[in-house]
């Protein structure tokens, strides 16, 4: 270590051995004795020799290319992460320091900025799915929806959640790992494969005195959507709770969670102005009705009035969380990702209504036509009957994989949809696509033309 200094470490040896005496240690060795040394690991480990800048930088780069770049590669890719329009305004308005660096508005008196920006955000997604209270943030939509379970069953004192498989398969993931750890029963509805919707006489059957949440997703993880209504209709009837996930852009055209009966909506505002950033980070939104306010995850900016009457922002309600004993807390999420929340934020306030539900008209516009187009392809099919929004299952030729497919549609320049065996082993040899406002008709045509020429 001593004969090799980045520029950026700029510790030298006098700097070294000047710390070392300041503490009574003759060596670095000396800081790890206590660490025993048979379970200490010995000698180099496997990685590469100290690169010099430019040689480091060239290594990056090399790693770099190696991945898929969406602005060299047409994208039908999707499955919880789309590749949508992000307006130009809102990458300039959050490199700014001000926002860039900032931490957790804890001094309400100088982080006026940054609380005006999370209640505009809360603001938004009250207004987008039609429920009364919205939080700061969440982690993503995966981490929202596990926490849309915890909140029902503490709010309903019931331990059994009940969670349709239309819900996308990695929250599902999240959420019996976080139900296990306190003890929450999990049951898993099927889907109606003909129509790739939540199967409501199983539902029904499955719902008693005991279910503390109905969880759902519209557009579900096929993209179609579901009878939300009808879902609330039979949870209530039972005491429980309805939790909803939903794509916020969707709801520039469709009816709001809020208006059909939902108790919580969360997801995830990736679609909203954030980027795909090869899986992350994201932002969650997290959404209630006013009884489960005080139950909510996460924090809250409220809106106030000095004693000159001026017009401020708070933190509120915090002592649900970090301010009191931990086992007595709502949750132990007391973060939010406030730098994409103002992303979604920005988007939001440029689009405007007009302009989402424009931009959610041309998602779902563009990928009916996708569909029939596909369809219509000998071979292929679409075996999901329900409406959907921006999202569809291909069902490919029983000849043509789906790794042999991906394969040569990359190497035309082209990102498959995702594979759906990989997470319904029933859908083998099927396929989830994704068009967003983006592809234009000219990229359609081309996946048309690879997909005929494969088939």
């Amino acid at each position: 270590m001593a004969s090799y200094r980045h520029r950026y470490l700029p510790m030298t040896d006098q700097d070294e051995a000047d710390m070392l005496q300041a503490i009574g240690a003759s060596s670095v060795e000396d800081l790890f004795r206590d660490i025993p040394a048979a379970i200490r690991y010995h000698g180099a480990l496997p990685v590469s020799a100290p690169l010099d800048e430019p040689a480091l930088w060239t290594h990056l780069r090399e790693l770099a290319e190696r991945n898929t770049d969406l602005s060299r590669c047409i994208s039908f890719l999707g499955a919880g992460l789309y590749d949508h329009h992000i307006p130009a305004v809102i990458g300039h308005l959050i490199s700014r320091s001000e926002f860039y660096t900032a931490y957790t508005p804890y001094q309400p008196e100088i982080s006026q900025g940054e609380l005006q920006a999370i209640f505009e955000f809360q603001s938004y997604i009250c207004e987008l799915t039609a429920m009364p209270v919205a939080n700061a943030s969440m982690y993503d939509g995966a981490t929202a929806l596990a926490e849309a379970g915890l909140l029902a069953a503490g709010a309903v004192r019931r331990k059994r959640l009940v969670v349709s498989r239309g819900v996308h398969p990695e929250a599902r993931q999240l959420l019996a790992t976080t139900a296990k750890g306190i003890g929450l029963e999990i049951v898993e509805i099927d889907y109606i494969a003909a129509n790739g919707t939540t199967n409501l006489a199983l539902l029904e059957q499955a719902l008693n005195d005991q279910t503390a949440a109905v969880i759902v997703q519209s557009p579900n993880f096929f993209g179609c959507i579901e009878r939300i209504a009808d879902i609330a209709e039979l949870a209530h009837a039972q005491g429980a709770l309805l939790a909803v996930s939903v794509n916020p852009l969707s709801l520039g055209l469709l009816e709001p969670p809020g208006r059909l009966g939902a108790d919580i909506v969360v997801g995830d505002a990736q679609p909203l102005g954030i980027p795909q950033s090869f899986g992350g980070p994201t932002c969650g939104f997290f959404a209630v009705a006013e009884p489960l306010m005080r139950r909510m995850p996460g924090r809250i900016v409220g809106q106030t009035v000095d004693r000159s009457g001026k017009r401020g922002f708070v933190l509120t309600l915090q002592a649900r969380e970090q301010h009191i004993r931990r086992e007595k807390a709502t949750s132990n999420i007391c973060s939010n990702q406030a730098l994409l929340a103002l992303c979604a934020a920005v988007y939001l306030s440029v689009m405007g209504k007009q302009g989402i539900q424009e931009a959610a008209l041309l998602n779902a516009r563009k990928a009916h036509f996708a569909a029939s187009a596909t369809a219509s392809i000998p071979g292929y099919s679409v075996p999901m009957a329900a409406p959907f929004f921006n999202e569809f299952v291909l069902r490919l030729p029983d000849k043509l994989s789906y790794a042999a497919l991906s394969e040569k549609l990359l190497s035309d320049g082209i990102l498959a949809g995702y594979d759906l065996e990989q997470s319904y082993p029933e859908l083998a040899g099927h396929m989830l696509l994704a068009v967003t406002e983006k592809r234009t008709r000219a990229d359609i045509d081309r996946l048309l033309a690879r997909l005929e020429e494969y088939a």
